[in-house]
């Protein structure tokens, strides 16, 4: 056994591998996801400013079933995402930034954010191109896939193939659940007393089994609802703090302001603020991991830039709104530096601020949060076996048997160096994406560029009495 957890320490030090930044240490696997968020911005021309509007057209006018190849409207494959990115890394992750970062990191989350949309869009660009259709006529996608095609086409079929098994392998460890069981059951134990997480886990295993073996289009129905609902309960709690707070926010959006820029934060200054806000933003918004992309390979569309153009409302509503906004309510709360508390403690704490009934409501929003994020992981979890193990029916319920089966041990386990295996895995993810980012940069300013030619011919037909429609 100590053989093992020296080894799963190896991992996680080399995965989390930290350098001097101006006296803050900050792991080298967050510069990683940064850089590509910086170039794409500069190299596609600011879609995350040009392409905001026309996102919102796209879900507007998306195709309807039998218009498009696709298993579920554009809608429902932007919740999908969503459901797994918004998760209770939203609300703890918050609170750990400014326990980091100081105020400050809240401003500088909202700027890597909006970095974070390009990089979306980019990765699920490539994902709609080359995704796969199965025997049965169901689409599949994500990196492994991209990365199988594009270094095929380079001339290096085994290397495409192995790279994209790598990318598959890590993401099966990086879909595992526990984490999320484990938190849920930690709020919902301290507002309810409930103390036997066996039956915490198996209830909240069959609840996800309802829509795991139900297939896409359950995933796509439950999450176009799920995904709205959670968002709202929470903000509606952010508000009633905000409310109750209204005389502080002024005082709280200046220390936010201040401390981004003139070293009023925590740990190491301006730059540790800034180095606590990329890092949380990195994290909420998976921009350059490349497990949102199997969400969004399954929407209905001919048009892939389309669809990563709808991606990139992603970082935008998760990471610029919810945690924006949760961050301004701590800050104005003031437990944010409270040094008795941590994580979702903070939180907790605010919202008790309202009144005796609100840590209810996080309890209910923890759980929804936690929900939503296990349903889609358990997909993400899905495509990545398929890669590995076929498509099949049998490779198919297997997976699902297994995740099913490994959520309620969860809620009782010490997680430990489990969670290790499952972030290390998780980061590991974005090794192999980026690369078929970079790799595909030329093509995919090409693509966006093509599409807005087409946009500009359908426009010229439709007002020359054409009927070109494009999606």
């Amino acid at each position: 056994m100590e053989r093992f957890n020296r080894a799963i320490d190896a991992l996680s030090g080399t995965v989390f591998f930290k350098l001097p930044l101006f006296g803050v240490q900050i792991e080298l696997i967050v510069l990683y996801l940064a850089v590509p968020m910086l170039f794409f911005t500069l190299w596609l021309g600011f879609p995350n400013i040009r392409c905001l509007r026309h996102a919102v057209d796209v879900l507007r006018r998306q195709p309807r079933e039998g218009e498009a190849r696709g298993d579920v409207s554009q809608f429902a494959a932007l919740t999908t995402a969503l459901a797994g990115t918004i998760g209770l890394g939203n609300i703890a992750g918050v609170a750990v930034a400014l326990t980091m970062g100081g105020p400050g990191a809240i401003l500088w989350m909202f700027i890597i954010g909006w970095f974070a949309m390009t990089v979306k869009m980019a990765e699920v660009t490539l994902g709609l191109k080359y995704r796969i259709t199965d025997d049965r006529g169901h689409v599949h996608g994500g990196p492994m896939y991209v990365l199988k095609t594009v270094l095929a086409r380079k001339g290096w079929p085994r290397l495409g193939v192995a790279i994209g098994g790598a990318y598959a392998f890590f993401a099966l460890f990086g879909a595992i659940p526990m984490v999320q069981v484990n938190q849920s059951f930690a709020q919902v134990s301290v507002v309810t007393g409930m103390r036997n997480g066996w039956a915490y886990g198996i209830g909240l295993a069959f609840a996800v089994s309802l829509v795991t073996l139900g297939g896409a289009r359950w995933l796509g129905e439950v999450s176009k609802r799920l995904t709205p609902l959670k968002v709202a309960v929470y903000l509606s709690g952010v508000v009633a703090i905000l409310l109750l707070h209204a005389g502080d926010v002024p005082a709280a959006l200046a220390r936010i302001w201040d401390g981004a820029w003139t070293g009023h934060a925590a740990v190491g200054g301006a730059v540790g603020a800034f180095v606590a806000g990329m890092r949380r933003a990195v994290f909420a918004s998976e921009a350059g991991v490349g497990s949102a992309v199997m969400a969004h390979s399954l929407a209905r569309t001919d048009e892939p830039v389309s669809e990563g153009m709808v991606a990139l409302l992603e970082p935008m509503l998760g990471t610029m709104i919810v945690c924006s906004i949760g961050g301004l309510a701590l800050v104005a709360a003031g437990t944010w530096d409270d040094r008795g508390l941590k994580g979702i403690q903070i939180t907790s704490a605010a919202f008790a601020q309202v009144g005796g009934l609100f840590p209810w409501l996080l309890a209910v929003v923890v759980v929804l949060f936690a929900y939503s994020t296990l349903v889609a992981w358990g997909f993400y979890g899905l495509q990545a076996w398929g890669y590995l193990f076929g498509n099949g029916p049998k490779a198919q319920w297997s997976y699902k048997i297994l995740y099913v089966v490994a959520l309620p041990p969860a809620a009782v386990i010490d997680l430990g160096r489990v969670v290790d295996i499952v972030d290390s895995s998780f980061f590991l993810m974005a090794i192999p994406n980026v690369i078929a980012l970079f790799l595909c940069a030329g093509e995919l300013r090409r693509d966006v560029g093509e599409y807005w030619e087409r946009r500009a011919g359908g426009a010229a037909s439709s007002r020359s009495g054409g009927a070109a429609t494009i999606h």
